[in-house]
């Protein structure tokens, strides 16, 4: 075998293995080999593995819990979750794994588990689907925080040899397994390594880096791998010198400005190194933040990979577990130690056992929608493309902090606000004062696309506030539409329903004469 055999980097670019350009698009697994409290809605009481494992055992008892895990591990995550997610367009998984469910008590490799991974896997083999393994809670706990389950909120990974010598026991139990296997598109040596508050030990990750990779090496010489900055994979400062020539540097990215500026740095390393650059984790917000954030890395040539697929009670998800009619109960529990006897809690996990099963799960379609920008969608106007058309020339040098390198006046609709917020963790939708919108001066063009999985009847309308009798032009793909605007104020503009083909269409809005401050595009689907 070589290594054209394999996804692997040429330049800026992924390759596959026939010969292909591949942008990964892909959504991360959370919750399933390393549960994370807040997809659970558990308070700080549940916030890792090792404190829900308490928390279960203490209320069920060590049998019962054992039981519990076996049913999870086997029916959060399977095969119908693979199906729907190539169905739903995406090419690449991510998985984030836990040392203690790949190792026994004896720190041997529990194969019982590996051969729960290995479907997966083979699944994805046979629906196309990449995967990524993401040693998400390395020995010892490389974060030093709840998502990597460490036992005293430090990172130990980098104090103590022993976890250091576990983990390279895992990666090569892992290289040993998949090595032969091209569906595996790259390993991630470890998720999200000491965060700013544990700064004195980023000297410790890169030579870490460099042992890891040259254990793998040594049995794998071809898979790519992927290495993830300090300070929650968003500082790069480490990244001195290449450690090996098969490398994808992965950033991510949470609760901040969608803009290219926020990515001045990635993206200067790819042009210095020459190396592609992947948006390994970012999620969490709501579907405006998505619609431009995943657009923006389409259009900039970032792999990316959506966070997360699954979690309770959720809008900003991909798939909704229902949750539990008596939950509150367990973390009433956990908060308050009010009383809940064993047959209770019992009851209430048996429930929520069958719950985590896709069949029984809510499909969040709309998440779906504004991550591949598919109808029915509204687009801001400020994720207009990211692309040559950008900026302007002139403006009245209006902007409250988003795209300023773009020359465009993009201003709060009506707020006292003084800078965009972008931090929507709950998928909240956008408050009346946080709305933006883009005051398009005379011969101004802004640029849009969205993309269609058929070929299909849609509905264009513009959303916009109109300050002087405006004359506008509006494009879908070949078809244009003028506009003489002389109603005054905030307005829905019907634009044109019009057939469009499968995959990317695009928009164009042109003002040739007048003022207007552009809010959104609305795409429909015609029923």
């Amino acid at each position: 075998m070589k290594q054209t055999d394999f996804v692997h980097t040429q330049g800026r670019d992924i390759i596959d293995e026939h010969g292909n350009k591949l942008l990964l698009r892909g959504v991360g697994l959370g919750g399933w080999l390393l549960p994370e409290g807040y997809m659970w809605r558990f308070p700080n009481q549940g916030d890792r593995p090792r404190k829900i494992e308490k928390v279960i055992a203490s209320l069920i008892g060590e049998e019962d819990a054992s039981l519990f895990w076996q049913s999870y591990y086997k029916n959060y995550i399977t095969t119908k979750d693979i199906d729907k997610i190539a169905q739903d367009g995406f090419n690449s998984i991510r998985i984030p794994l836990h040392w203690r469910f790949l190792l026994d008590k004896n720190h041997e490799i529990n194969e019982n588990h590996w051969q729960l991974l290995d479907e997966i896997i083979q699944h994805c083999a046979l629906r196309n689907v990449y995967v990524i393994l993401d040693l998400h809670g390395a020995p010892g706990g490389q974060t030093g925080a709840n998502i990597d389950d460490c036992e005293n909120d430090i990172p130990e990974l980098f104090i103590n040899e022993y976890d250091q010598d576990l983990t390279v026991f895992i990666w090569k139990a892992i290289a040993h397994r998949y090595k032969d296997s091209p569906i595996i598109a790259c390993y991630d040596l470890f998720n999200e390594p000491v965060p700013e508050f544990h700064g004195q030990y980023n000297d410790k990750v890169y030579p870490l880096y460099k042992r890891l990779i040259d254990e793998i090496r040594a049995i794998d010489p071809y898979h790519m791998i992927t290495l993830e900055g300090i300070h929650w994979s968003t500082d790069w400062s480490i990244f001195t010198h290449k450690l090996d020539e098969n490398v994808l540097y992965q950033f991510h990215k949470y609760w901040n400005n969608p803009d290219a500026e926020s990515l001045d740095k990635f993206l200067s390393k790819r042009d210095e190194w020459n190396v592609p650059i992947f948006m390994g984790e970012g999620g969490e917000n709501n579907k405006e933040w998505y619609s431009g954030a995943f657009a923006m890395y389409e259009e900039l040539d970032i792999s990316w990979n959506f966070w997360t697929y699954k979690k309770m009670d959720t809008t900003n998800s991909m798939v909704s577990i229902i949750k539990p009619k008596y939950w509150d109960r367990l973390t009433d529990y956990m908060e308050k130690k009010s009383d809940l006897s064993k047959q209770e809690a019992k009851a209430i996990f048996s429930e929520y056992l069958n719950n985590i099963k896709l069949e029984n799960c809510v499909f969040v379609d709309e998440v779906v929608n504004y991550l591949f920008r598919r109808p029915n969608i509204e687009i801001p106007a400020i994720f207009y493309n990211w692309d040559s058309k950008a900026k302007v020339q002139t403006s009245k040098g209006l902007n409250v902090g988003y795209r300023s390198e773009d020359n465009r006046d993009i201003v709060f609709l009506d707020s006292t606000r003084v800078k965009p917020n972008f931090h929507h963790g709950r998928g909240e939708d956008w408050r009346d004062d946080e709305g933006l919108c883009v005051k398009m001066q005379e011969k101004d063009s802004l640029h849009y696309w969205f993309t269609s999985t058929e070929k299909q009847l849609i509905t264009l309308s513009l959303k916009l506030f109109v300050e002087t009798d405006s004359r506008v032009v509006v494009s879908l793909n070949d078809k244009k539409v003028d506009l003489d605007l002389d109603n005054l104020g905030h307005q829905i503009v019907y634009i044109t329903s019009d057939s469009v083909d499968i995959g990317k269409s695009k928009i164009q809005v042109e003002l040739l004469s007048g003022g207007i401050s552009l809010i959104s595009v609305n795409i429909k689907k015609e029923q």
